[in-house]
């Protein structure tokens, strides 16, 4: 059957899951990787002729403009970051740091569940009618307002507590703005810094909002299903960032890690940008050929070997190796781009660079295979992945990107120290 029967029958059941399943994800058993049972398998169907057309180089053009528009956007706010770390707002009140990776990531979670939904629906003709189009679009947009509003404040929260745990005292008088930063953003706050009659004002308005979005979002039910049961997926996500968050805190003033502010927001937005694009694609492709809580026969491991995630002519595994080639080229090029800006403030030894790039080669491999597990996780769940998926990686890959980054710096400090004492004790052991 072709591309165009497949989505002619079956728009009405590639939706969202029709019940989103809170058990727990099944674990591996003491006989070796968990399988799917043969009452629980599907049979292999043929790809439409729309699939089974794409290739390597097809991927390749479809995901390299979007991935350097985002990278050099990543490169600006690197930039940014290195400039407002500097600002007394942020010298004052150390949590707004600790806020940046949680915050970041839960705008880049929102945004990206938001288009991978959409993304699946379009593929499975869910929204060809115009008037569906907008039903959903409206829904969709509702929902993430909620979202938004409701993890940013509790991000504050998070933030104050980490702060506490690290410094061993919570100071409550910063508890306002940190809550109006989550919401409204941490620069248009500090321009409140010391108005005790607008951060609450913020605070209470957007919240104020929020059953108006909840009002929207129920225009469409699988979407009223996400908000009421989907909130776990993005606070735990937040709560990992937020873990990448206070290393950025913790290091970003040091010298041996200058350079940590511009260097943060580029190696976790690239490896969370890479992570939901294979994620969208692996969940749209389950969406088009099986039903939720059923997996395919070829997709019959929950821990698959990772070389078949990346070495098999399989169009998932074609797309993660597309994925992973544009890790280092885009890095460069970040980095070029960011030397061009920031010059002599930017590391550039070629020890550093190396690490660097190692630092997210290893990134977006881990999270590429786990997203392969994840998927297949979830959707045997009936979860379904675009919503359920994303949060959890891309926090994890903040956490992943903020650590090698930190170590990466630390490394290349540590080799330049000896490198320098084994000079100076060249000179000292020389002739008089």
């Amino acid at each position: 059957m072709d591309g165009t029967e497949t989505r002619q029958r079956r728009p009405e059941e590639l939706g969202l899951p029709p019940a989103l399943s809170t058990g727990r994800l099944p674990a591996a058993s003491e006989d070796g990787p968990l399988t799917v049972p043969e009452s629980q398998r599907v049979t292999s169907k043929l790809l439409g002729t729309e699939l089974s057309k794409e290739t390597a180089l097809s991927i390749g053009f479809q995901v390299t403009v979007p991935f350097m528009f985002a990278g050099l956007g990543l490169s600006g706010a690197g930039i940014l970051l290195n400039y407002f770390q500097h600002w007394p707002v942020f010298v004052e009140v150390k949590d707004l740091l600790t806020l940046v990776p949680p915050l970041v990531g839960l705008k880049g979670n929102l945004e990206m569940t938001l288009a991978s939904r959409l993304s699946t629906a379009a593929n499975t003709g869910q929204i060809d009618d115009p008037r569906e189009q907008h039903r959903v679009i409206n829904s969709n947009l509702a929902l993430i307002q909620v979202q938004a509003t409701v993890v940013g404040l509790l991000a504050a929260l998070v933030a104050l507590l980490l702060g506490a745990a690290s410094r061993g005292e919570l100071d409550f008088a910063k508890v306002e703005l940190l809550c109006a930063s989550s919401v409204i953003t941490a620069f248009l706050a500090a321009l409140a810094l010391d108005s005790r009659f607008l951060t609450p004002v913020v605070c209470i308005g957007f919240m104020a909002l929020t059953p108006v979005w909840v009002l929207i979002a129920k225009q469409n039910p699988p979407i009223m299903k996400i908000l009421k049961f989907g909130w776990f997926p993005i606070i735990l996500a937040m709560v990992i960032s937020s873990f990448g968050g206070l290393i950025l805190n913790k290091t970003i003033s040091k010298e041996p890690y200058k350079g940590m502010a511009i260097f943060t927001p580029i190696i976790c937005g690239v490896g969370g940008n890479l992570v939901a694009i294979q994620t969208s694609r692996i969940s749209t492709y389950l969406h088009m050929w099986s039903t939720p809580g059923v997996l395919p026969l070829w997709m019959k491991k929950f821990w698959p070997n990772p070389c078949s995630t990346f070495c098999t002519s399989e169009i998932n595994s074609m797309s993660a190796r597309v994925l992973l080639f544009l890790v280092i080229p885009g890095h460069l090029i970040f980095f070029y781009v960011i030397y061009l800006v920031e010059g002599p403030s930017v590391p550039n030894s070629k020890i550093f660079v190396a690490f660097y790039l190692l630092a997210g080669l290893i990134q977006v491999t881990i999270l590429l295979y786990l997203a392969e597990v994840m998927t297949r996780l979830t959707w045997h769940q009936s979860l379904d992945p675009d919503s359920h998926c994303i949060p959890y990686l891309t926090g994890v890959g903040d956490l992943l990107g903020t650590g090698l980054l930190a170590l990466c710096f630390l490394i290349s400090w540590l080799l330049r120290s000896e490198a320098e004492l084994d000079g100076i004790s060249e000179l000292a052991s020389g002739p008089s």
